[in-house]
């Protein structure tokens, strides 16, 4: 079945792009989640028009995600842990801590656009990458700091 996506989808392709993917894919997925319409003649010729606007619309928030990520890379996150033997803090920093101090900072940033290879468990300096939309990433420093020896 042909489709055309009215969003982005990453295995499959970009907004307004025609595709062709298995019926039950289009039927049961894309279409009633509202990712994609089925590609007839009027759905193809009504698209023509909405895709400019599709395509203003996602180069408009590109353009503020990249505003967003020269902002992120100059916000430092400190956080403070409780410490034990050789530096090893009790617990770590994880991505939804992350998530939750860049809220309180005014900045909304999903936890999944996170990227940490493994939970920070260690005392220092921490560059963490941000993945805003497809093709705009930032880093960001984080900094964890011991309260007290136990």
């Amino acid at each position: 079945m042909k489709v055309i996506l009215k969003q982005n989808v990453p295995s499959l392709g970009k907004a307004g792009d025609l595709i062709k993917v298995h019926d039950g894919y289009a039927r049961n997925y894309l279409i009633p989640k509202g990712l994609a319409t089925e590609a007839d003649e009027k759905n193809i010729k009504t698209f023509e028009h909405e895709k400019r606007n599709i395509l203003r619309k996602a180069e408009k928030e590109h353009k503020s995600a990249e505003d967003l990520a020269l902002v992120l890379a100059n916000v430092t996150l400190a956080f403070s842990r409780k410490v034990g033997d050789q530096d090893k803090i009790f617990g770590s920093v994880t991505t939804k801590d992350i998530e939750e101090s860049l809220k309180e900072k005014g900045y909304s940033i999903d936890r999944k656009m996170i990227i940490l290879d493994d939970h920070i468990k260690s005392l220092g300096e921490f560059k963490v990458k941000i993945k805003l939309t497809a093709g705009v990433e930032t880093e960001l420093k984080v900094i964890v700091t011991g309260e007290s020896r136990v």
